[in-house]
């Protein structure tokens, strides 16, 4: 019974991780908008233009090889 139930250290290491992931995503995002609004402006247009679908599925495909990389740094770890 007493295998079935997480223990304090293990939920707590868990914790910190999410925790740490979100501000990176927050801070990561955010900084992303900047230099998206900062290019835009530069460009001289009053607002960003439409993003094309290629672009946006390149932009797919490079998020989702970031995480996969993040996720194989996980498994290292053993």
């Amino acid at each position: 019974m007493t295998d079935q139930v997480p223990s304090v250290q293990n939920a707590n290491w868990k914790s910190q991780v999410y925790l740490i992931g979100g501000l990176v995503g927050i801070v990561a995002g955010l900084l992303a908008a900047y230099f998206y609004a900062r290019a835009s402006e530069e460009s001289g247009k009053d607002g960003p233009g439409p993003i094309k679908s290629m672009e946006a599925l390149s932009l797919a495909v490079a998020m989702l090889s970031l995480i996969r990389q993040i996720t194989d740094l996980g498994g290292k770890n053993k």
